[in-house]
């Protein structure tokens, strides 16, 4: 699975080396946990190969020149870094220009002469959630010209919004569990009849339900909810984060998870993993997932068939919202031994201990080749319609 006889793109001839801006932080919930992922990433990219920006976002939105330490991005005492504590300016800023065949990133400083950082050939953007993840930045990256890895910004907007996501995984065929939607307005205007509409949800599935913002990651603002008591509440938790909310019913079963990651010949899926029973927490919450770092089982201890099976869906799924470059496919294996997917993450958590990467190194694809063969997908693309 080497990348070295890859044919080079225009921007990688002689002349310089590719120049990465890694892109991360944000104004998500997600922040933290996007400084962390960024840590990772610049720690594994080859500087022997690339140029690398660190560009982090704050939470209010400012692009900002940040260090490239790793290791003043990693979680500590239980908290995660954000950009502010990280950037080396208060008051600087990172522009990049919109228009299409300028890439100059350039830093502004108040009452200072702007200063250019140089061109940059791809974007790396380890933003996770809203305002990164759901094709925001995407269009901003389309707009300026500038290839990036991942997801264009229809398939990126379709995979953070769940509701959406679960329209589009139906019409191809693929499993899904029974969830219902509460939209803004319905919530706003006539709450009596959303809640009227989840009681008669829970009649036709039973309690305990999932309660979750439509467009959110890391187990953000979700509530198990074992009866009416609690419905209230949970609502107006997932909404702290999204004004749609999405409910669920209980997937009883054993959590899979399949990473899909693009080569040279299309998407190839992982090995799976397993999410085991935590028993500090109720469900997989993100304390369970980056706090206390629940391990999960890699490879997954699932037949051959079973094997196969959710491969091949993951697969499907990445081609069914028309992914690119990389997804984690999260799946429940049913008591009735049926694979029912959950959702997907077009930039999935990418720490080390995260469960993507884990996987493709189970799968025989290093950390650090994962990151260097999603830049060398970038480079091969091209920005605009495809």
């Amino acid at each position: 699975m080497s990348t070295e006889n890859l044919p080079q793109s225009p921007e990688q001839q002689p002349s310089r080396k590719p120049r990465v801006a890694v892109v991360f932080g944000g104004r998500s919930s997600e922040h933290g946990i996007s400084v962390v992922t960024a840590g990772a990433v610049l720690r594994a990219i080859d500087r022997t190969k690339y140029d690398v920006v660190p560009i982090g976002i704050t939470a209010e939105g400012r692009w900002a020149l940040t260090t490239d330490d790793p290791d003043r991005m990693a979680i500590s005492e239980r908290s995660t870094p954000s950009v502010d504590q990280i950037a080396e300016s208060t008051t600087g800023a990172v522009v990049l220009s919109v228009e299409p065949g300028n890439r100059e990133v350039v830093l502004t400083e108040p009452g200072a002469v702007p200063k250019a950082l140089g061109e940059v050939d791809v974007v790396f953007p380890v933003l996770h959630g809203p305002y990164g993840e759901d094709g925001t930045i995407q269009g901003l990256l389309e707009l300026a010209g500038v290839p990036y890895v991942g997801s264009g910004v229809l398939a990126s907007a379709v995979a953070m919004d769940k509701e959406y996501m679960k329209r589009i995984f139906v019409s191809y065929g693929l499993p899904v569990g029974p969830y219902e939607v509460i939209r803004p307005r319905e919530w706003e205007q006539d709450p009596a009849a959303a809640r009227k509409k989840v009681v008669s949800f829970a009649g036709d599935h039973g309690w305990p339900l999932f309660v979750k913002p439509a467009r959110a990651g890391s187990s953000f603002g979700i509530t198990k909810v074992d009866s009416l008591a609690g419905l209230d509440e949970a609502i107006e938790e997932a909404r702290r984060h999204d004004p749609k909310v999405i409910v669920e019913a209980m997937v009883r079963g054993r959590e899979i998870e399949c990473g899909v990651l693009e080569f040279e010949d299309g998407p190839h899926a992982s090995v799976p993993a397993e999410i085991p029973g935590v028993q500090s927490h109720d469900f997989y919450d993100f304390e369970a997932k980056y706090i206390d770092a629940a391990p999960g089982i890699v490879p997954a201890p699932l037949t051959a068939e079973q094997t196969a099976e959710v491969r091949r869906l993951a697969v499907d799924a990445f081609e069914a919202t028309s992914c690119e470059g990389l997804v984690r496919a999260d799946f429940f294996l049913t008591e009735e031994g049926r694979f029912v997917i959950n959702e997907i993450n077009t930039m999935p958590g990418f720490t080390p201990i995260s469960m993507y990467p884990r996987m493709w190194q189970e799968t025989g694809v290093s950390y650090s080749e994962l990151v260097d063969r999603l830049i060398q997908a970038a480079l091969r693309r091209t920005t605009g319609l495809r």
